[in-house]
């Protein structure tokens, strides 16, 4: 890994990029270190029917690192494996898996691994 060369100081209000889709975006925002995503998903927001369509693959193939500030996420693996998070937890999600909104309240993530790759078309 590359050292950092400079201090480097940016808002996710104030993104590089931000990538919209049916009841949800992702706000970007690139650091020497690396990219930096927030989705924000509103309820009624699932993966497999509001970003399939633009990824084209059967499941979510981005790989995440994540913080849940708000919100409930149910997430799906492929193998079947199925858990809810929530405020406060860190989650850690391999390709290959579905997710969706879990009740009235929208879901603010902030994820340090694969925002790079979401909402792409392929």
């Amino acid at each position: 890994m590359k050292a950092m060369e400079r201090a480097e100081q940016k808002h996710l209000n104030s993104p590089d990029e931000t990538r919209t889709f049916e009841k949800g975006k992702l706000d970007l925002v690139n650091l020497e270190g690396g990219t930096i995503g927030r989705l924000t998903l509103s309820p009624g927001w699932r993966w497999s029917e509001h970003v399939k369509p633009i990824a084209g693959t059967k499941s979510c193939e981005a790989p995440h690192f994540q913080y849940h500030i708000a919100g409930r996420l149910r997430i799906r693996m492929d193998d079947g494996t199925e858990f809810v998070a929530g405020p406060g937890d860190v989650t850690s999600l391999p390709s290959g898996h579905d997710a969706w909104v879990e009740g009235n309240e929208p879901v603010v993530i902030v994820d340090w691994h694969g925002a790079t790759e979401y909402a792409q078309r392929r």
